[in-house]
């Protein structure tokens, strides 16, 4: 789900779908009781007005059907249109059949116990006033059926047991539907949630691209400062004439530069789009060369890079999608400074990164919240931010990012991508 409006889209269509199967009951029903009244009670009933009303009710929800069997957005005036045609047809059966003296009478408290859970308030007391109004208008106009006043012979009889026989449809119908309308309400307000939480999530990542952005802009001018008084340094004679301070200021300006590309980079992922900002290259290129960057910028004793990925493919990556991968890199070399491994390969059009590590590997706590912001064992502020960011970028791209402890040790996070979400057409 991609937004609330999709979220009560989902909830709505649903609930009509189960208003078409509670109607398709009724109409089985009211054939059933229909033809137990008049073949076995022998209670005459008007049966071809009744079979016409039926017909009417069938025809409706054959149009419903066809109308909602499709995913169509469904609104409560819908809803509400669906309960008011059951309304209808409930009281012209009933007034074809003995109007209020009917034992069946007590199916309408079925109609308002459904709109209270599926309408809103000024619909749900709409029903209530229009099926008030047809149980009186049905008790003064409607002819009562010629049954026998027998009510004090108790179960024998036949009103008695026309009234369990209509509280045993009551409970059964509202207990199945109930609880079906309920799990659709629970699955909406649980997607809501996630949404309200990855709303929250894009918020805070926002918020973090300002403060990147901000922070760059505010070392470019300090970054630039260092650059010149190291270049002065380094044509100075008291150093030109030191082979060690020499080799030391071109070792600090190898790392200015570093820092200088960081920022720029900070810079191009925070102010461009993706595709603006993304470069042409391969699969196999892009890996590769990530690796030697990687490798060559940090104090790995040993890493393995198992590249498995067969048919190269070009593909567009910018530097998100290389900060998410250093990011988990970077997790996986402060948990195990000895011995850090990559394996890429690609499997039914997914991407599938396994990074692992022969560290402590997570804590359970760790493991349940994989993915929130500021969730880590490092113990300073900040802290969980690039695994945040890692499974953010991944979930923008249709991707995941998951993570278990290894039995033999250590840890193995693997992220899997769509190639779709990053080939580039061919023209």
């Amino acid at each position: 789900m991609n937004s609330v409006a999709d979220v009560e889209y989902v909830a709505g269509h649903k609930n009509m779908l189960q208003l078409i199967e509670l109607r398709w009951i009724a109409v089985i029903g009211q054939i059933t009781t229909i033809a137990g009244a008049i073949l076995i009670f022998d209670v005459p009933l008007p049966l071809v007005q009744m079979l016409e009303v039926l017909a009417c009710l069938i025809a409706f929800n054959i149009a419903s059907h066809l109308r909602w069997h499709e995913h169509r957005p469904v609104t409560n005036s819908e809803l509400f249109l669906a309960l008011l045609v059951d309304v209808a047809s409930l009281t012209m059966q009933l007034y074809l059949s003995g109007g209020a003296s009917n034992p069946f009478a007590f199916l309408y408290l079925l109609q308002v116990i459904l709109s209270a859970v599926l309408l809103e308030a000024w619909s749900t007391w709409t029903i209530v006033a229009i099926t008030l109004a047809c149980l009186a208008g049905l008790s003064i106009f409607a002819q009562p059926l010629p049954l026998p006043p027998d009510h004090a012979r108790g179960i024998s009889s036949l009103y008695v047991q026309g009234l369990l026989l209509c509280f045993v449809l009551d409970a059964a119908l509202l207990v199945i539907f109930i609880l079906r309308i309920t799990n659709t309400l629970k699955t909406r307000a649980s997607q809501l949630a996630d949404l309200r939480q990855r709303a929250a999530e894009e918020e805070h990542i926002v918020r973090m691209g300002l403060l990147a952005s901000g922070a760059a802009h505010e070392l470019g001018t300090p970054l630039a400062t260092l650059s010149v008084i190291l270049g002065d340094w380094k044509r100075m004679p008291e150093f030109k004439e030191n082979p060690d301070l020499i080799e030391e200021i071109s070792e600090m300006q190898t790392q200015l530069q570093r820092c200088k590309s960081i920022v720029s980079g900070i810079l191009l992922s925070a102010g461009e789009a993706r595709g603006e900002s993304a470069r042409r290259t391969t699969i196999r290129t892009f890996l590769d060369n990530l690796v030697r960057q990687w490798q060559g910028s940090r104090p790995v004793r040993a890493f393995e890079y198992v590249n498995r990925i067969g048919a190269d493919m070009p593909v567009a990556f910018d530097e998100a999608l290389k900060q998410m991968i250093d990011n988990v890199l970077d997790n996986a070399l402060e948990a195990s400074p000895d011995w850090v491994g990559l394996d890429a390969g690609v499997d039914d059009g997914i991407l599938i990164l396994t990074v692992t590590d022969r560290g402590p590997g997570f804590a359970p706590a760790i493991l349940a919240q994989f993915g929130k912001p500021y969730q880590s064992t490092k113990g300073r502020p900040g802290g969980g931010l690039g695994v945040f960011l890692a499974v953010n970028v991944a979930r923008t791209l249709g991707g995941s990012v998951t993570a278990v402890n290894r039995p033999e040790g250590g840890a193995r996070v693997t992220l899997t991508l769509p190639l779709s979400a990053i080939a580039l057409r061919q023209e």
